[in-house]
């Protein structure tokens, strides 16, 4: 067995995607610096949205990380550049006069890059928000307020509404509980069984749910859990659901570090993983799946998505693909700060070092266990 991807070398990778956009919006060169790949007939539109979704996406997996507090002496000094260039770029993002303020009432898709950005506010309260000056928080909470202009699709996206709700009950005491109560109740009238919810009330075969519906799913209930319990009834059933997706996520990794390239969005890359790598960060993963197995697993499919060639271009941005620059993987909504979703694989790095994740010694996930020979139980349903 290949020895796992180090600590280290999952900083390295997260430098690697997360400093480019947090530096040039920080600085105030965003727009000008930013390139726009998307299918040319698209570019122009998305161009209208490829910011919000870069620093949103970006933040929503890094921001464990930067809210660590037990942080290795070798990672303190990236750690706080990149919380300084964090807050910087949160604040160009919302300043009226920088030449990289954003518009979050500008289409549709603000809501959905609004609510990455309030998930990462969630994962990291005292780094994204509270570390804010006065104006920029102020001016933060009125831009997540202005998303309610966009009417969600009935979909995942009633969970972009929620998101966004979420973050404003946490850091103002007030919501719009109805945007709440229908992404949840409507998510469990879609579930399917084993673990799955659907996009709507169809079954798709891709990584919606780990790109979006459990990881927010399970934020959004527990942040309204905390000052309501008319959804603490629903709570047991969606924890139980998000092992069992997070054992069939963990499954799915090869013991090369590939995956299944099935379904919509495929180009995230290892953002895939983000709903097995959120159970990682909150120590909840399956009984039997050792955090271990999981740091090999995540490592090996953030090194095979992102090491190559082609994954970056000559200024640093990513490219569109899974494994290399591969345009034509783009649907029409995929443009360049789309992709920084692949950030969500690095929510473990919120773990201290000396975290079984991180200290035990490796462990073979599931695939490389059972094709190279291994006898071991075999695999369950959730009929719940």
């Amino acid at each position: 067995m290949t020895p796992s991807l180090p600590r280290s070398a999952w900083i390295d990778y997260l430098l690697r995607v997360a400093q480019p956009p947090l530096a040039s919006l920080a600085a105030g060169r965003f727009r000008a610096e930013f390139p726009v790949q998307a299918r040319p007939e698209k570019a122009a539109d998305r161009a209208k949205y490829t910011h919000l979704e870069a620093l949103g996406r970006t933040l929503a997996g890094i921001a464990p990380w930067l809210e660590l507090t037990h942080t290795p002496a070798e990672e303190v000094e990236c750690q706080a550049r990149l919380r300084a260039l964090a807050t910087g770029a949160i604040a160009q993002a919302l300043d009226p006069a920088s030449p990289d303020a954003i518009d979050f009432t500008a289409g549709g898709q603000c809501l959905v890059d609004a609510a990455f950005l309030a998930h990462a506010l969630l994962r990291a309260p005292e780094t994204l928000f509270n570390a804010l000056d006065t104006t920029s928080r102020d001016r933060l909470i009125a831009a997540l307020r202005a998303t309610r202009m966009h009417t969600p699709g009935t979909n995942n996206w009633l969970l972009f509404s929620a998101m966004v709700e979420a973050a404003l009950l946490r850091f103002t005491g007030e919501a719009d509980f109805m945007r709440i109560d229908y992404a949840i109740r409507q998510h469990e009238q879609w579930y399917k069984g084993d673990g799955i919810y659907g996009d709507g009330a169809d079954f798709h075969w891709d990584y919606y749910n780990s790109f979006v519906i459990q990881p927010m799913l399970l934020d959004v209930a527990e942040t309204a859990d905390a000052v309501s319990d008319r959804w603490r009834a629903l709570l047991p059933a969606i924890r139980r659901r998000a092992l069992r997706h997070a054992a069939v996520l963990e499954r799915l990794v090869g013991s090369d570090g590939s995956f299944p390239p099935i379904g919509r969005s495929i180009a995230y890359r290892c953002g895939a993983f983000q709903h097995l790598a959120q159970m990682a960060l909150r120590r909840e993963l399956p009984e039997g799946l050792a955090p271990a197995a999981v740091r090999g697993a995540l490592g090996a499919v953030i090194h095979r998505t992102l090491s190559a060639p082609g994954t970056f271009d000559a200024g640093g941005w990513l490219r569109i693909g899974l494994a290399g620059d591969q345009p034509d993987l783009a649907e029409a909504y995929i443009s360049t700060g789309s992709l920084y979703l692949c950030s969500t694989a690095f929510l473990p790095l919120g773990l201290p070092a000396d975290d079984p994740f991180w200290s035990s010694p490796d462990t073979p996930w599931t695939s490389v266990r059972v094709w190279r020979g291994e006898d071991m139980p075999a695999d369950r349903a959730l009929y719940a």
